[in-house]
């Protein structure tokens, strides 16, 4: 299982797309593909854009289906960072 450890890519707030877009393509969309779990590490990360998050984990939805979400976990999630995971699932998953 696969680890990206978010803090390490965007700092402590989450909050550039481009950053969120190249993990996507480069780390997450291939180890998903292959099938395979990923953990996203949210560690030292205190709050992040509804935007960052968008950008992570919305295409992925699209892509592969909402039943990817039971391969990934989110970890060490602020309150806040769960709200926003949260609201962009919902989202992604009412417009599938």
């Amino acid at each position: 299982m696969k680890t990206i450890r978010i803090f390490d890519h965007a700092g402590e707030f989450a909050e550039n797309k481009d950053v969120a877009r190249n993990l996507r393509t480069t780390l997450l969309l291939p180890e998903l593909n292959k099938g395979k779990p990923i953990v996203l590490d949210f560690d030292g990360v205190d709050s992040t854009t509804q935007s960052f998050i968008h950008a992570l984990i919305s295409d992925v939805i699209r892509k592969l289906g909402s039943d990817v979400l039971d391969r990934i976990s989110f970890k060490n999630c602020s309150i806040t960072v769960q709200k926003i995971i949260g609201i962009v699932t919902d989202y992604v998953q009412e417009g599938a």
